[in-house]
């Protein structure tokens, strides 16, 4: 029987087969996961802001796209997880407010979507699929034991990538 670990904003955590990863209310905010497909483990972590060098207090590491990918890949490695076949799924970004005059505020989704990428392509791991971007909030679910990732959104159809 599956355990389902509900992950909160600027939290993280690792499960493996059976279990599944879920975290709600990804908005501008990103859900990355990331997963080795042949000991079927996989971590999630749900960033809220790009760059803890932008903000004084960044103690939470699992807030940043840049901290909290190496979190979260650091306690990969704790179970026994290399980089090497570890594929990451993302998904969240969406700019949730219309702000005039091309606020940055209002753009934190896409620089959330551009940070994550960026940190994972420093990291030298793939990117298997995203749903990313958008105008809407999104809950997902990583299922261990399959690697499928499925992004639920109000009014819309479930989405596995």
């Amino acid at each position: 029987m599956a355990t389902v670990h509900k992950i909160g904003i600027a939290d993280l955590a690792v499960a493996k087969s059976p279990d599944i990863l879920t975290t709600l209310g990804l908005g501008s905010c990103i859900g990355i996961a990331l997963y080795d497909p042949v000991k079927k483990v996989g971590g999630l972590v749900h960033i809220l802001l790009p760059d803890s060098t932008q903000i004084k207090n960044n103690a939470n590491k699992a807030k940043f796209a840049d901290t909290g990918i190496d979190l979260l890949l650091s306690e990969l490695q704790k179970q026994g997880i290399g980089k090497t076949r570890l594929v990451a799924k993302i998904a969240g970004g969406a700019k949730m407010f219309e702000m005039s005059g091309g606020s940055a505020i209002g753009n934190v989704g896409e620089r959330n979507v551009q940070a994550v990428k960026a940190k994972l392509k420093s990291l030298g791991i793939r990117i298997k699929a995203e749903d990313c971007g958008l105008n809407y909030g999104r809950t997902v679910e990583l299922h261990c034991d399959t690697g499928d990732y499925y992004i639920k959104a109000v009014g819309k159809p479930v989405k596995k990538i």
